[in-house]
């Protein structure tokens, strides 16, 4: 396939490929958008009407207690439902910028079975968007700069001792993100001078990473609320109705500011590929610089593939920078795929195994690098309201390879 690509001046969704040719990958095209549709309806079905109706099967009297100060549970469920349009508003913004994208009308036909993208996505797809837009909260707020510093910071530390002279010397280093989300690190490490490819497979992170980066007008410009649909662990109703801005940097006008005052960035791009098929493609060997995996590694049903599609794509001497928890959690590609891998093997192709750190570094090292450097472990949580009386924290793993030459 020829991959996609989206800029922060604008160009986006641009190459050969046409997801609407095949019918798969438009089923799945399909579904995401309509996911985002569903976002305000869903949420208020499954967050507050549902918990209205328990509400008033309690008994008459409890039921009334707790709807008058200081409990007022029945106000709560209002502002939720507040909170939660708020929230759509974000959803809404997204989903017209795929609609535009990929030239979808927005009032289909129903009886129209190639043109029709309402009513088609699963309970799994909204799940998806639910937790995409959640995920602002942590790359592009303010508030999520913690988790933010523990996870990119050690990759951008990396990446200067390694090529701020290079760079400041007017040499162009290409540095590969894959898995990059909604596009936070590749943002950050344009901004570090260096030339960021990003690379995702989910339609929901493109969609989203493309309106973040490409279609809003400013800085601290959309509320959201990503605590609002959660009901345990809280200390206070004020903790659940927490309000954040997006983006709490806007990338256009930091890039143009960062420009005029002769401040040195890199380009920003985004392919939409499977990984392991594009960046093992002939036109893709020994072009990058580094590679930067930032919770990525555990999304390989097989890391050994992984493995060699950034040897494949890493410079000789190039470098390979990880942080991130060994979760491993495999979709299979059938849901998040992006373009047809045809005989190719892709994150789809059968089997998976789990490994522990030692083992990941270990397959690293056989596999033609050379372990450099073990970073110290940072605790954080990843989108943790950091309020909640139940903390997921993380230890990620640091580590820093490089590609031994001739390998």
């Amino acid at each position: 396939m020829s991959p996609e690509h989206q800029h922060p001046d604008g160009e986006e969704w641009e190459g050969g490929y046409d997801p609407l040719a095949d019918p798969e990958e438009r089923r799945v095209l399909y579904a995401t958008v309509d996911s985002f549709r569903q976002y305000r309806r869903n949420a208020h079905m499954n967050t507050t009407h549902r918990r209205r109706q328990l509400f008033y099967a309690l008994p008459s009297a409890h039921w009334q207690m707790l709807s008058e100060p200081p409990f007022s549970l029945l106000d709560n469920f209002n502002k939720v439902d507040d909170a939660i349009d708020t929230n759509a508003e974000i959803a809404d913004a997204i989903l017209q910028v795929g609609l535009q994208s990929f030239n979808l009308s927005p009032t289909p036909e129903k009886g129209d079975p190639i043109g029709n993208w309402q009513d088609v996505a699963t309970t799994e797809d909204v799940n998806k968007a639910h937790s995409t837009i959640r995920q602002f909260y942590r790359d592009w707020s303010l508030e999520g700069q913690a988790e933010r510093e523990v996870c990119y910071e050690p990759v951008l530390q990396d990446l200067h001792h390694e090529f701020k002279t290079r760079s400041d010397n007017g040499e162009q280093i290409r540095v590969l993100v894959p898995g990059s989300g909604l596009g936070r690190l590749v943002f950050e490490v344009c901004m570090a001078g260096y030339d960021a490819e990003g690379n995702e497979i989910s339609y929901h992170q493109l969609l989203a990473s493309n309106w973040i980066l490409n279609h809003t007008a400013g800085p601290l410009e959309h509320a959201l609320h990503p605590f609002a649909l959660h009901f345990s662990n809280l200390q206070s109703r004020t903790q659940q109705l927490q309000q954040v801005q997006i983006p709490d940097v806007h990338p256009g006008q930091a890039m143009q500011a960062a420009g005029s005052a002769g401040q040195r960035i890199g380009t920003m791009s985004m392919t939409a590929a499977d990984f392991i098929v594009h960046y093992t493609e002939p036109s893709n060997q020994e072009t990058f610089d580094a590679v930067t995996t930032v919770f990525f590694i555990d999304t390989a049903p097989n890391l050994i593939r992984y493995i060699e599609a950034i040897r494949h794509c890493l410079k000789p001497n190039g470098l390979w920078i990880n942080v991130g928890p060994l979760l491993w959690h495999f979709d299979g590609g059938k849901n998040n795929k992006t373009g047809d891998a045809g005989p190719e093997p892709g994150i789809g192709e059968p089997g998976n195994v789990e490994l522990t750190e030692e083992e990941v570094l270990s397959l690293v090292e056989r596999m033609g690098f050379r372990l450099e450097k073990r970073g110290d472990r940072r605790p954080c949580g990843y989108i943790q309201d950091p309020n909640s009386m139940l903390q997921n924290t993380y230890q990620p793993s640091h580590w820093v390879a490089r590609k031994v030459t001739g390998a």
